[in-house]
């Protein structure tokens, strides 16, 4: 199957699609072992939240508690015993790593200003489109199941559906390629219906004030 019949008319394999490094092994299962852990020890976590009762803020901070009170003791008992203190790495975040994080966080909340500007101004209407569709996905999955289930359900997308699609793309692509050009052909006919009429009336008020 030549590229123009690939999704996205991409030349590039999935894996490498993913980066090609140890994230695209687990999600294609390359590493299979390591990938059915982070299913089972997932797994559980959800179990232990969903039926013991425990939140995540109620675990972590008896984890926190623990780890903490561990480190005390065997740092006292060293400096009795005149035993080496615990192992422990340097915590100190450089100028350096601060400032890049904060750029990086600075340039993506622009970008969503941006979009959001450009959003509510109306000018761009299929950002508008896919940003009421995504949220409207978003507020129906909500309603449906909490915020622990849907990461453990996402996670199991996430590790399953790169491999299936991996495995099975020839057969996915062509429907997937026909599907779009559908909803490019219904977005054509909505926004020469709907917005572009909408846009005309807008305008035709400002000129009016």
């Amino acid at each position: 199957m030549g590229s123009s019949d690939r999704l996205f008319n991409r030349q590039r394999t999935v894996h490498e699609i993913l980066g090609g490094g140890l994230v695209a092994d687990v999600m294609l299962w390359r590493r299979g072992n390591m990938t059915m852990g982070i299913l089972l020890v997932t797994l559980a976590a959800w179990v232990v939240f969903e039926k013991s009762g425990y939140t995540l803020l109620s675990l972590v901070s008896n984890v926190l508690l623990l780890l903490i009170v561990t480190l005390f003791l065997w740092a006292k008992s060293a400096a009795v015993l005149h035993r080496p203190a615990p192992p422990l790495p340097e915590l100190y975040l450089s100028e350096e790593m601060v400032n890049e994080i904060g750029a990086f966080i600075r340039s993506h909340v622009n970008d969503f200003l941006s979009a959001s500007q450009d959003i509510a101004l109306g000018k761009d209407a299929r950002l508008f489109f896919k940003a009421a569709a995504y949220l409207l996905l978003i507020s129906i999955v909500g309603t449906l199941t909490d915020f622990l289930t849907l990461g453990y359900t996402s996670l199991v997308v996430v590790l399953t559906v790169p491999t299936l699609y991996e495995r099975y793309e020839d057969y996915i692509d062509p429907y997937t390629i026909l599907g779009c050009r559908k909803m490019q052909q219904l977005y054509v006919k909505i926004d020469s219906k709907f917005v572009n009429r909408s846009r005309k009336w807008i305008l035709e008020r400002q000129k009016l004030s």
